[in-house]
Formats: C-alpha cells, structure tokens, sequence
C-alpha cells in the first residue's frame, strides 16, 4: 500500500483533522448551487425519491438536503468514519426515524455484499435505491477502485435511478488549480474576519496549504470518470457542473428489467 492509500485510510479516523476539514468546508466555492444541480436531477425522475444511500456521508449534508426535498424518503448514510458519522447523526437527529447510518469501508471490494447482509440495515433501508449520492469522499479512492465503485452503485440501483457525484477532480490546467486555492482561502479568511478570529489570511492559507488530508486526495479528470460511467451501462451521462477542481457528473440506470453488472 501506497503513502497516499494508507493516508486516505486513516486521515478521517483522526478527530482534529475532520474538524479542520470540516471548518473549510464550509468555505466550498458554490456549495449551495452543486446540491441545487443535484436536487434538480432528482426532480427529472417521474417519480419521487423514496430511498437513497449517501456513500461517504461525511457530516450528512447530501441526506439532510434529500430529506427537506423529499421528507417521505428513507435514507441510508454510509461512512467508515465514526467521528463523520456522529457529526451526521447529530446533524441530522430531527429526522432520526428515517434514516440508518452504517459503519462501510466501500474501499473494500465487497462492500456491496456488505451493505445488503442480513443486518446490516432493515430490509425497508435496503437496495434497490432510487438515488445514490456522494460529496467530495469517491475520490480518496486510486482509480482502478474508483471505476469498481461506480460499477457497484450502479447495481444498487432501481432501474431509472441516478448516480449523482459532487466531486474533486483533476483539471486540465494548473491554474484551475491555482484558482480553486485562492477561492477557499479567501472565502474562509472572510468568515474568519467575519466571526471576529484572529487569524491572518496568510496563516489560513498555511493551514489550507499543508492540511493533512491533501495527501489523500487521488483526483481524475472529470471526462475519465464520466467515460467509465458510460461503460458501466449508465446513460445521461454528464458533467452539469464545474467551477475549477469541484464538478457534479451523474448518470442514470436505464429504465430496463434485468440489466445489471458484477458488483464492485
């Protein structure tokens, strides 16, 4: 195992660097508009979303925006972070009775099977799901494991139910890059000023810079994620957002009996 596997493993079982993570997450360019792209795919459905699973919940914000759109829906949050888990158990505690949490390591091969063992989750929690959801976690993943998870959501889907990724990739150009940095760094610097702190916009960027969880980070560039897609078997394949290293891609399960793929 790789410096960079071994990091993507443990990084999010260490309590201060989630919480670093998280107080920068908050500083995402365009947050609420990727959830917004989300949201609006759901909605081509003809159907309502009643179940989901949210695949590397981190503190839950995918479900919680899935449960204001669609109250009725139940929800599977899976993360191998407890300390994700509880932010998103407490996130998430005013609507308690709809969802399950799993303790799920989809790094691991057979996480599928895993997921629908006997216990694992009540059979009403169980695939298949109108919609598998995920936010900045597929991409701690090497490539080759990446292409198995998207094959492996795709057979946890009902037919005409939607993969959708609110991901880091990788850009074509450093200065997308370059861009993205100075994006974060500003707008947490603002909320820094904002909420009377004392840092400076330098020591931000420091921390920003050198954050422990940067070394898990295994990006792709968007079109190989979207090819795989495609060569699973998903269809309205697309990039429907991109601002510099973030994007949105999705695809959906075609609306027919019977097709599947070996799990991944």
């Amino acid at each position: 195992m790789n410096d960079n596997m071994q990091v993507s493993g443990e990084v999010w079982k260490q309590s201060a660097i989630v919480e670093r993570f998280l107080d920068f997450h908050v500083a995402i360019p365009l947050a609420h508009e990727q959830i917004s792209v989300m949201l609006s795919l759901l909605a081509t459905r003809t159907e309502p979303v009643s179940s989901f699973l949210d695949l590397g919940c981190g503190d839950g914000i995918l479900a919680g925006a899935l449960i204001g759109r669609y109250p009725e829906a139940r929800g599977v949050l899976a993360d191998f972070s407890e300390l994700m888990l509880r932010k998103a158990r407490e996130q998430l505690q005013w609507h308690a009775s709809g969802l399950q949490f799993v303790d799920l390591n989809y790094g691991d091969p057979a996480w599928v099977g895993m997921l629908s063992a006997a216990g694992a989750v009540p059979p009403a929690w169980q695939a298949p799901y109108d919609a598998v959801v995920s936010r900045y976690s597929i991409h701690h993943q090497p490539d080759v494991r990446k292409r198995a998870v998207y094959a492996g959501i795709f057979e946890l889907l009902a037919s005409g139910g939607w993969f959708v990724n609110i991901e880091h990739i990788l850009p074509a150009a450093p200065l997308a890059t370059e861009l993205f940095d100075t994006a974060v760094i500003d707008e947490r610097h603002a909320l820094e000023v904002q909420n009377g702190g004392g840092k400076s916009r330098q020591q931000i960027a420091d921390i920003f810079m050198n954050r422990p969880d940067r070394q898990a980070n295994l990006l792709t560039p968007i079109e190989t994620q979207c090819d795989w897609l495609r060569e699973i078997g998903y269809e309205e394949v697309d990039c429907y957002f991109r601002i510099y290293e973030l994007a949105v891609f999705a695809g959906r399960r075609p609306d027919k009996a019977g097709l599947t793929v070996p799990a991944g």
